[in-house]
């Protein structure tokens, strides 16, 4: 069945609008005016109103942890308490009131010391002890890469202030000499490990009512690092996703960034696992994508990897989650198989040591396979010109910017500040550059993405002439880097992220213009219609 969306301000191109959209097949099969798309119309073709709104391609984060987001939404809200107190109360309370949901474990994301308003201080044992000393309890920092737990947790993992370190990862140690309750990079997940997970049950009702939410906030399609961090079990994961999109209750198009904790499991899945196994259709909604490595922390909790060092602490430089010579192993690897690989890099050190081994698995000289820097925060110049010279992609996160704005200057410097988060000048020297969210650290909804490239202002509106102005984007550019941007990033740009003819009939239809609102307004605008695939998936 055809159907036309017709008297709409169709985006499709920067500079270039049309007023009418044919779709066939779950394709744009015609793009112009009302006009002439109107007169393809049959008897059989269903005609849908635009009413003047603004119509672009469906939105698609580059990077976010979607199974995690709904996880968030199914556990006790710590996202940014305003102390330590209040985080021990809401956890109480929910215990309190979900006593079966927690009765072996307790487990929640989002603290941030830096926003309580009476200490930042990090959380430890002693403060978690008095939400319970009976269950296990783990509590991330927002950023996933520091965990506070209780007692309880350190005496199940058998550990003591003489305990050798776990590998790739700490555990901190109290002024008494016994562990404090504070884990870092992958000794948070062996922490992690001891709260019981959910049931496939409870994860499948979990994935659908995420999507639900994805698609109601212009979402059409991500690509998600779920499976070797949320989702451990990786063929139980690939099974679950298998059975949502193979019996049609998927809302949109999903792509797989897959981690693994060592190299043996990497190389069982390239040769017998998934990788080899795994069928997938040529236009399947759901694909496997990169391979997903760390290599350092994050920017507020002090563990991004910095060649000089923080301006506050310069004996901290910070955290290298994988080491330079298994990341070699990785990246060579992958190379075989010819498999892209994209990288958590953070700190300056960090993008440089990435960009290396990158290079070094470079195919032809040339960055054939989209290697990519997820994050790609602290730079340089050189930096930015190496990675734009290089072909090098970047997922970025410009709502990072929100928080990161306030304590980028005190922990990097003025002049390293000036040319961090640039992704104005990534754009204008050449790079590759999308857009995602990395939720749950920030929530999937684009918009207010979108306002901050455009505005490079805090969702108050701060600093009036923006952070560092000269990093801003325009609104095409900003969608572009959702769009046609993030379809480049997973190899697709021939067939997504732009409304044209032969493409994926992928839309959202937008409850106001978003070129020509106050740029204000973009954090607030919502969907009236989302389509995959030329299916409407929501509609308000």
């Amino acid at each position: 069945m055809k159907k036309i969306l017709h008297h709409g301000k169709v985006y499709v191109e920067k500079g270039i609008f049309a007023e009418a959209v044919l779709i066939e097949g779950g394709l744009i099969a015609a793009v112009g005016s009302n006009e002439d798309i109107l007169s393809l119309a049959d008897g059989d073709t269903e005609l849908m109103d635009c009413g003047g709104k603004t119509l672009i391609p469906g939105l698609n984060d580059s990077h976010l942890h979607f199974m995690q987001f709904g996880e968030t939404l199914n556990q006790v809200d710590i996202d940014g308490v305003p102390s330590i107190d209040e985080m021990i109360r809401r956890c109480r309370d929910f215990i309190d009131k979900y006593p079966e949901k927690v009765k072996d474990g307790l487990h929640a994301i989002g603290w941030n010391q830096d926003l309580f308003v009476d200490s930042d201080r990090l959380p430890d044992r002693h403060d978690l002890d008095q939400i319970s000393r009976e269950i296990p309890i783990v509590l991330e920092r927002v950023c996933g890469h520091i965990v506070s737990s209780n007692t309880k947790v350190i005496e199940m993992l058998g550990i003591d202030g003489d305990s050798p370190q776990f590998p790739d990862g700490d555990f901190l140690i109290g002024e008494d000499g016994y562990p404090n309750g504070i884990f870092t990079a992958n000794a948070c997940n062996i922490a992690k490990a001891l709260i019981p997970d959910f049931s496939m049950e409870e994860r499948r009702k979990i994935l659908l009512e995420t999507m639900k939410y994805g698609v109601a906030h212009g979402l059409t399609s991500v690509q998600s690092n779920d499976v070797g961090t949320t989702f451990m079990d990786g063929p139980a994961a690939f099974k679950l996703f298998h059975d949502v999109y193979d019996s049609g209750e998927a809302l949109l198009r999903y792509r797989h960034q897959v981690c693994f904790n060592d190299f043996a499991a990497f190389e069982t899945y390239l040769t017998e696992g998934e990788f080899a196994c795994g069928k997938y259709g040529e236009d399947s909604w759901l694909t496997l994508g990169p391979l997903k490595l760390f290599k350092d922390g994050s920017l507020g909790a002090r563990t991004a990897l910095m060649r000089d060092g923080y301006a506050v602490d310069r004996e901290n430089y910070g955290l290298e989650w994988i080491k330079d010579d298994e990341m070699e192993k990785y990246c060579q690897l992958a190379k075989k198989y010819g498999l892209q690989v994209v990288t958590h890099v953070i700190g300056d050190a960090a993008i440089e040591k990435t960009i290396d081994c990158y290079e070094n698995a470079f195919v032809d000289g040339e960055n054939k396979l989209r290697h990519a820097l997820i994050h790609c925060q602290i730079t340089d110049e050189g930096l930015l010109t190496r990675i734009a010279e290089k072909g090098i992609l970047v997922f970025a996160q410009p709502i990072f910017l929100d928080y990161d704005m306030n304590i980028v200057e005190e922990l990097c410097g003025k002049e390293l500040a000036s040319t961090s988060y640039a992704f104005g000048t990534l754009r204008r020297k050449g790079a590759h550059i999308s857009y995602g969210t990395d939720c749950p650290v920030e929530d999937c909804n684009p918009f207010p993405n979108i306002y901050m490239a455009v505005t490079r202002k805090d969702k108050s509106g701060q600093p009036a002439g923006g952070f560092y102005p000269g990093e801003c984007v325009d609104v095409a550019d900003a969608i572009d880097a959702y769009t046609i941007e993030s379809a480049y990033g997973e190899f697709m740009e021939d067939r997504k992220g732009r409304i044209k003819k032969g493409y994926y009939a992928d839309l959202v239809l937008l409850d106001r213009d978003i070129f020509t609102v106050d740029p204000m307004e973009i954090k607030d605008i919502l969907p009236e219609m989302t389509m995959v695939g030329g299916k409407v998936v929501y509609q308000k």
